[in-house]
């Protein structure tokens, strides 16, 4: 079980890898209409992985405390928007199609800083696979295996365009194939280390665990709001990134209810 986990957890890496690997191999930059596409896309996946994942099953978790049982729900919620919320003043970054960094003012390159910006909203997706595995080493019934293999999976397809995203764009200003590949590749190596630290950190509190799911899903909420859904929405071909926000959220939908 424990080397399943392993291999859990880094599945999410793998799809962001693959995405930014497509630097070595298309010769046309990201056009604004796919950039859309994709973004939106990836929104949707976060926004159904949040529900059917994490907040769902952390108020299943709590049946026990009666009409109170939405309490873990909403303080983990809350705590994970307030975690992204000091994350996005405390590190440096720039977002795409932006020409104004966030957070502290320090003298970083616009590739450095743009990568940070993707590194920032990776974290709580590899917190939501790690909570969702720490559930199923601790034998919580309510999360099961397929369950957290589903989340895992889910958001390996929506970092595929999040690789690219970032690795296309570096290209398009310069830097060179493999560099881009590494950037938008190392971008997602947070995740991996996010998952296996909530894994650990789960296996101690288990009891905490509902806590631990929404507050991931209020971290990754905080994220599509925050940041995918205004790069999707701004400019021409916004109602690509709607459309593809809804196939996004059905296919992790899907996902969930399939393999969970």
């Amino acid at each position: 079980m424990a080397e399943g986990v392993i291999w859990g957890i880094f599945i999410p890496f793998l799809g962001t890898a693959l995405g930014a690997a497509c630097v070595l191999f298309m010769k046309a930059d990201l056009n604004i209409a796919l950039q859309r596409v994709l973004t939106g896309f990836a929104a949707g996946v976060m926004v159904a992985a949040s529900i059917w994942s994490l907040l769902i099953p952390a108020m299943e978790q709590s049946e026990g405390m009666g009409a109170w049982s939405f309490v873990p729900a909403v303080v983990g919620f809350w705590l994970g928007i307030l975690f992204l919320l000091f994350l996005d003043r405390l590190i440096p970054h720039l977002h795409l199609g932006s020409g104004e960094p966030e957070g502290p003012r320090v003298a970083l390159k616009r590739t450095t800083m743009l990568v940070l910006a993707v590194t920032l909203h990776n974290i709580p997706e590899g917190m939501a696979v790690g909570v969702m595995f720490a559930g199923c080493l601790s034998g919580n019934g309510e999360i099961t295996w397929t369950g957290a293999l589903a989340l895992s999976i889910g958001i390996a397809i929506q970092n595929f365009p999040e690789g690219a995203i970032i690795s296309m764009p570096l290209k398009a200003e310069g830097v060179k194939k493999s560099s881009a590949f590494l950037y938008g590749a190392f971008s997602g190596i947070v995740e991996p280390m996010a998952a296996l630290l909530t894994v650990l950190a789960a296996g101690f509190v288990v009891p905490a665990l509902p806590y631990l799911l929404s507050f991931a899903a209020g971290a990754m909420i905080y994220v599509v709001v925050e940041e995918l859904i205004p790069e999707m929405s701004s400019g021409s071909h916004s109602n690509l990134g709607t459309v593809f926000f809804a196939f996004g959220f059905t296919v992790m939908l899907t996902l969930d209810v399939a393999l969970g």
